[in-house]
């Protein structure tokens, strides 16, 4: 058994896809394959469940990807504490930010971190919230600028902005004469939404369900500029922050009259050391909100 096996086979339970692993490893499907193979012949015991379309874990590999988990964590930990040591004011940043919290809150950060530190290198990533939160309890990422309603309890954050989910659609249609909107008179609207990894798109299918309908979901998007732009010529109806829908006169946003309340900030895992580089972005983030 050795590292390499144990993150082919990490990343294949975590995805329950080879083809998908391999693509993210950066390797062939038969080295994740093998590799696979290779642990479940030296322990024993079946890790992965092939029988179905999608790979699942086993009782037995379940427990394997929780210890695979903590071991790869603290390698990685031991790793980046090191190499600290070694580089001193140098260093790399991992950070992870959503379409819509980080494409309006990061840049500023990282222009003023960049002057203040310029020999420390960041790594971003865009994801939806909910990717970004599993990246951040593997080890993936130091940060994340992200949704943090609803967060894991261990991590820590730091709160950037606090908002609500307007209904937004076009000045031509019907429903721009309410100034509040009962939930309930969406149900025959197509919806224009984030992609699934995100919590805003989330929070509204669990408002869809509890309003007892399904949404008829006509496109989805990462873009804020595509989802606006569809929205305002009339395409369908979407959900974006109170804060955002402001800068787009062509789009109507109306609250609903229960709210769909959201709040974001950094995030990090307190489970796993957090770099020199990455603790003096916090540290400057603190500084600049007044924290």
């Amino acid at each position: 058994m050795d590292y390499r096996q144990m993150e082919y086979f990490q990343r294949a339970a975590r995805l329950r896809n080879i083809t998908r692993a391999a693509r993210e490893l950066n390797v062939s499907q038969p080295s994740v394959t093998v590799a696979v193979h290779r642990l479940e012949e030296e322990l024993g015991v079946p890790l992965l469940d092939r029988s179905q379309k999608q790979i699942a874990l086993t009782p037995e590999g379940q427990v394997f990807l929780e210890r695979t988990d903590d071991i790869l964590g603290r390698l990685r930990d031991l790793a980046a504490e090191m190499k600290d040591f070694r580089f001193a004011r140098k260093g790399r940043i991992r950070i992870g930010i959503t379409p819509v919290i980080g494409a309006y809150f990061f840049p500023a950060l990282l222009a003023r971190f960049r002057k203040v530190h310029p020999r420390v290198e960041a790594d971003v990533i865009e994801e939806g919230s909910l990717s970004l939160s599993e990246k951040l309890s593997g080890g993936d990422l130091d940060l994340a600028m992200m949704v943090t309603s609803r967060i894991s309890s261990h991590f820590d954050t730091a709160p950037v902005a606090k908002g609500q989910l307007l209904a937004c659609f076009s000045r031509r249609n019907p429903l721009a004469r309410f100034r509040a909107l009962p939930f309930s008179r969406l149900r025959d609207q197509p919806f224009i939404m984030f992609h699934e990894d995100t919590y805003s798109r989330r929070l509204v299918m669990d408002e869809c369900a509890r309003n007892r309908f399904v949404p008829r979901v006509v496109f989805s998007s990462s873009q804020i500029e595509t989802i606006m732009g569809m929205v305002s010529r009339g395409v369908g109806v979407s959900f974006m922050l109170d804060t955002i829908v402001a800068r787009y006169p062509g789009v109507v946003g109306r609250p609903l009259t229960r709210p769909l309340l959201i709040e974001a900030g950094l995030a990090w895992n307190r489970d796993r050391y957090l770099s020199r580089s990455a603790r003096l972005l916090v540290d400057l983030f603190l500084e600049d909100m007044g924290g």
